[in-house]
């Protein structure tokens, strides 16, 4: 259901259920769990993260689910939950190419996710009110935060979706690419990742995360920054940066 693939340093992850446009029950958590867990322990330079079929991720498969019996917590606190801290921690670079249905938990993995592009036809927002069920995986946060309180309860109340043209346009996600390019778009920019210095991007990472998640100050992400920046200089690629650059030449960056 999860397939993993790693060449030329980067990790490829494909939701592979495309029968059910790759709704994830608590199995294929589990699984996609333990591929992310593999895939990390392989030390990859970047990682991409994709869906088979006609779409990224519809959600949460529910065809099963009794609402009387269904532990809703259970599912998104530990089922779920793991696997989003585990890709928004991901020790590389992370991209997802995003087309189709991307919905619920599938919102939530873009939401993990470093750079996130998505196909121009591709279907978001919160399809919730149809099942008298909230917003879940992370979505009130990201809508508050990138299109204000009106237009995230606009969505929500009235279970429309956003088109990728329109998610990018909103500064939901990095950039809006045509259907039938998108995954080799995806796959060029993870290589291009894949072949740069990673412990760079990796200090801009947690420069994000922090900015994100702690709403760190100017001056104090500054102060970061400089400590950020003085730890690289250690490092060979910051070295083989500065030496590409005084010599006019590419640099030959080995993520070290």
């Amino acid at each position: 259901m999860i397939d993993l693939q790693i060449a030329d340093n980067v990790a490829e992850l494909t939701l592979n259920i495309p029968d059910k446009l790759n709704a994830l029950d608590d199995a294929a958590l589990a699984e996609l769990g333990a591929r992310l867990q593999e895939a990390a322990a392989a030390s990859p330079r970047a990682l991409l993260l994709r869906g088979e079929g006609r779409a990224f991720c519809a959600g949460r498969d529910i065809s099963a689910v009794d609402p009387a019996t269904d532990d809703a917590l259970a599912f998104l606190q530990d089922s779920f939950g793991p696997v989003m801290r585990a890709l928004a921690d991901f020790p590389a670079p992370t991209f997802a190419a995003a087309h189709g249905a991307c919905l619920g938990i599938g919102l939530g993995l873009l939401i993990a996710t470093d750079v996130v592009y998505v196909a121009e036809g591709a279907k978001l927002g919160s399809p919730f009110a149809n099942l008298g069920a909230t917003l879940d995986s992370g979505g009130h946060a990201l809508f508050f935060e990138r299109l204000g309180a009106h237009r995230a309860l606009d969505l929500i109340y009235t279970a429309e979706l956003m088109s990728g043209t329109g998610a990018v346009a909103a500064g939901l996600f990095s950039r809006a690419i045509p259907d039938a390019e998108l995954l080799e778009f995806a796959r060029a920019k993870a290589a291009t990742a894949a072949s740069g210095a990673t412990q760079a991007f990796l200090a801009s990472k947690k420069l994000i995360a922090r900015l994100r998640d702690e709403r760190v100050g100017l001056w104090e992400s500054v102060a970061e920054e400089n400590v950020a920046q003085e730890r690289l200089r250690m490092t060979a690629d910051y070295r083989e940066g500065f030496a590409a650059f005084q010599q006019k030449r590419k640099a030959m960056f080995a993520g070290e």
